[in-house]
């Protein structure tokens, strides 16, 4: 069988694109998504109307009540060591990776695509590496004669220059669930055969971008323009480059291992394709929510109280109505009051005199007039409409941080909270894993990538900062990734403190016998019970009574960093290690 050539590759590629649009299409999902990021903002109603119209935003509430839960704080990503001879490395890999996930944006990104995965069921992750060099002049060297200051009229071929390196890092982005499109026949991220990427640039971006195929950028035309541009759509061939877009396409074809990228309105590829140069392949994660069986994509936490919400907004719409309706009217004979009594009748003042013209009894001159109430359990919907959305969502007065109704003893309570916290367990165990592999992805990226050598902050056990040396040697070998349980949620100081003096309570017995290090229980107790970050200056160092005769211990060698053909660790470092008996927290 002939090889296709790229041209009916890219047609091959295009149709898949239309099928996944079909699909999509078909399924409603962008229509399903769009409605849910509406719900988020407040947009529950399709059109307007003249009369008053009353929103109770729940879904904003469930939405902010669970993504704090599960994604406030940074993760405490650690990493284990598959080999015994990468167990050192494994050390400072930890460090590197935490201090990356603090400050290269990374949780920012994270936590962008789990607002997606809570509002429209899913978000995307995408990984990568990001090398940037800008060309310089180099400054020349100040002598007695000289200055700092370039002459300009120097002759240009003596003119020195020097790449300056500004980026040599992994990053992570969140990737907008619209701009992902994959294979309509797969369920889950196991099956799929192929997965692109949209990415809208502007059009003088692409055609000056040299990565790209010369011929093909310069064939390239916008397929696009801002729809916020004040010209007609009549003259917007003649518009600036600046307002015009290329809808360009980032191709992954997963089962035969290529990687391409090309443009609407071209037909010839920017990228020809090429093996993917990932070593773990495509560089997407998804974060899934709640997985639909035989379904690719999960369902978010809104389309489940979708109709609540609008049943909601209706009762509470007909409550306003209502109350505006409710006036107290009165019937009266109209002969039987003169301008004088009318005026009386109608006066807000207290205690005022309406005289009555006539001798007929007061009883048929005036009676109020009977008033439609509807019953009180009418009031009482709004309330059990808020329960069923709370049942739906698994969100409880506790987690919204409220008083239930009913008093419980604080047992009772533990138990309800626990209860209640069984789903948003289970979302944090999803969150972390996602986490794990982005954390894993970074690693082996800078060790297939990085170029040169990096420094980053360790705080080791002391809480002493030590700035480590390294280049993609010292983080080389095989690793497993694992965030710790819990480090993403909210912290409870009172929580915390309280099970820090019940630790002490539960070690006295063990202490008395001499089986605790009371300075180590001293430094845990100090340091993640109270948030102290330096335990050491409360701590004493033991002394060691010395018998007669007895010479003085000589203070041991620190331990040697790898195996011989690997980078050594500094000796500080590994000091700190032994005197903290684990890895060092991340900077």
């Amino acid at each position: 069988m002939a090889r296709p050539t790229n041209k009916d590759l890219l047609v091959r590629y295009r149709e898949k694109l239309e099928q996944s649009r079909k699909w999509r299409k078909q399924e409603k999902c962008d229509e399903t998504w769009k409605r849910m990021i509406d719900m988020y903002r407040g947009r529950h109603y399709d059109m307007s109307s003249n009369e008053d119209r009353t929103l109770v935003n729940m879904a904003f509430s469930t939405i902010n009540v669970i993504a704090p839960s599960v994604s406030i704080n940074h993760p405490k990503i650690t990493v284990s060591a598959q080999k015994p001879e990468d167990a050192d490395r494994a050390t400072v890999t930890e460090a590197i990776v935490n201090y990356w996930w603090r400050h290269y944006g990374c949780q920012k990104q994270f936590r962008k695509a789990v607002k997606d995965q809570l509002i429209i069921g899913h978000g995307w992750i995408k990984t990568g590496y990001r090398f940037v060099e800008e060309e310089r002049v180099k400054n020349p060297v100040a002598t007695e004669e000289s200055t700092d200051v370039l002459d300009i009229t120097q002759p240009e071929s003596t003119v020195e220059t020097e790449l300056v390196v500004l980026e040599d890092r992994p990053f992570v982005e969140r990737i907008s669930p619209f701009d992902i499109f994959v294979d309509p026949n797969a369920t889950d991220m196991f099956d799929i055969k192929w997965i692109a990427q949209r990415i809208k640039r502007p059009l003088a971006d692409v055609r000056n971008d040299r990565r790209y195929n010369s011929t093909a950028r310069s064939e390239v035309n916008a397929t696009m323009y801002s729809k916020y541009s004040i010209e007609e759509k009549s003259a917007r061939q003649s518009m600036s480059k600046d307002n015009s877009y290329v809808e360009v396409w980032e191709w992954y074809d997963i089962s035969k291992g290529l990687m391409s990228v090309f443009a609407d309105g071209s037909d010839k590829f920017l990228i020809t394709p090429t093996e993917i140069p990932f070593a773990f392949g495509h560089p997407f994660v998804m974060l899934r929510n709640y997985d639909i069986p035989e379904h690719f994509y999960p369902m978010g936490e809104l389309e489940a109280i979708e109709a609540l919400q609008h049943e909601l907004n209706e009762t509470r719409t007909q409550m306003m109505n209502h109350r505006k309706r409710f006036s107290r009217k009165w019937l009266y004979k109209e002969s039987a009051f003169d301008p004088d009594g009318r005026a009386a009748l109608e006066s807000d003042e207290d205690n005022v005199m309406v005289p009555v013209v006539g001798d007929e009894p007061l009883g048929g001159v005036i009676t109020p007039m009977p008033a439609v109430i509807n019953p009180p359990e009418f009031y009482n919907q709004s309330s059990l409409i808020a329960g069923d959305m709370d049942r739906v969502s698994g969100v409880s007065d506790y987690m919204r941080g409220s008083m239930p109704e009913i008093r419980r003893t604080a047992t009772e309570a533990a138990i309800a909270q626990d209860a209640s916290n069984a789903r948003a367990a289970e979302k944090l165990a999803t969150i972390e894993l996602d986490i794990g592999q982005c954390a894993n992805r970074l690693v082996q990226l800078a060790q297939q990538y990085m170029t040169g050598e990096q420094v980053v902050r360790v705080v080791g056990s002391n809480s002493i900062p030590l700035w480590v040396q390294f280049d993609r040697d010292y983080i080389s070998g095989d690793f497993d990734f694992e965030v710790e349980a819990g480090s993403t949620q909210p912290v409870n100081e009172s929580f915390r403190r309280q099970m820090a003096l019940q630790m002490v309570d539960a070690m006295a017995p063990f202490a008395q016998a001499g089986v605790i290090d009371m300075a180590a229980l001293a430094r845990q107790v100090l340091q993640f019970g109270f948030g102290v970050k330096s335990p050491e200056a409360y701590l004493t160092a033991p002394q060691q009574q010395m018998q007669p005769g007895q010479q003085p211990m000589q203070p041991q060698e620190p331990p040697q960093g790898p195996p011989q053909g690997g980078p050594q660790l500094p000796p500080e470092l590994m000091a700190q290690l032994a005197a903290g008996g684990g890895a060092p927290p991340m900077g």
